[in-house]
């Protein structure tokens, strides 16, 4: 950094410092009246270079989740808060050293894929393999109306379509899981393990434990569908501007006073706004 630049950095860093010196006196001088910054200022989705991620419409991706790369999420998919997928970890020391030499190579499978109607839950970490003892490039690849767990972690591996992966559950490179089979909560699936459809593994090392009942195999259905449901609706409260979320914090003080019993005796009926009316993600028939 030249004299010139090294002027401009240091007057940008006092006029930074000002304002912030500015910010904290003014949030004193207002008391119980500071405002307190509810936007996120998380940046979910972020490119490296030429990989950029790609999320479908009608897709949820929670605030706080971190989407780093060449990523496809399918739609009417969810990728909940806290959870994180990159596609590059060494890569970018690699298209490093690929700029500054002139050195390029093609054919770079590092990738993640997420099919429709799939959850990835709180927590969560799907990433991919650059470098493994077998010495393979893996993707990641997830699909359709597939479950996965808080805290699981996901790495180079391969879960079909209708398939349930428990919370905290580890699956290493290589591994498949097949279509309608069940990673119990917990287990560690040791790399190019193959779980057949129709089967539950758990245990650390994973191994197979039984066959699945019909009542399971519909229950993974069940989840995706509930998951989905419940996603429109922290998608639409996320998507709300700051001055709806100031209304509606009104609205909710105003009617939190009022007893449902006390109206009744008054013959009182009181309407909640159509604005913190919730989507019904309850589908399923309620018991006579």
């Amino acid at each position: 950094m030249g004299t010139l630049g090294r002027a401009f950095y240091t007057v940008g860093f006092w006029i930074r410092e000002t304002g912030q010196a500015l910010d904290r006196l003014g949030c004193r001088l207002q008391g119980n009246l500071l405002f307190h910054e509810q936007v996120s200022r998380h940046r979910t989705l972020m490119n490296v270079f030429d990989k950029v991620p790609v999320v479908e419409k009608g897709a949820f991706v929670a605030p706080s989740a971190s989407i780093t790369g060449d990523v496809y999420v399918g739609p009417s998919s969810s990728i909940w808060y806290g959870c994180v997928l990159r596609d590059l970890g060494i890569l970018c020391l690699h298209f490093y050293f690929c700029l500054k030499f002139k050195v390029f190579y093609a054919g770079d499978a590092n990738s993640i894929s997420i099919g429709a109607g799939t959850n990835i839950q709180d927590n969560s970490l799907v990433h991919v393999a650059k470098s493994n003892l077998g010495g393979k490039v893996l993707p990641t690849l997830i699909g359709d109306n597939v479950t996965v767990g808080h805290s699981a972690v996901l790495h180079g591996c391969t879960v079909e379509d209708e398939t349930f992966v428990g919370m905290g559950a580890t699956l290493l490179d290589g591994v498949i899981v097949e279509k309608h089979a069940m990673v119990a909560a917990g287990a560690l699936v040791r790399q190019n393990t193959r779980i057949p459809a129709g089967e539950v593994w758990g245990g650390n090392p994973a191994k197979f434990l039984r066959k699945l009942t019909d009542d399971e195999i519909a229950f993974i259905s069940q989840s995706a569908i509930n998951y989905a449901n419940l996603a429109q609706a922290h998608a639409a409260e996320n998507a709300k501007d700051f001055d709806k979320v100031e209304f509606e914090k009104v609205l909710r003080k105003k009617f939190a006073k009022h007893d449902e019993v006390y109206d009744s005796m008054l013959g009182v009926v009181r309407e909640t706004p159509p604005e913190l009316i919730l989507p019904d993600n309850d589908k399923a028939p309620k018991a006579s």
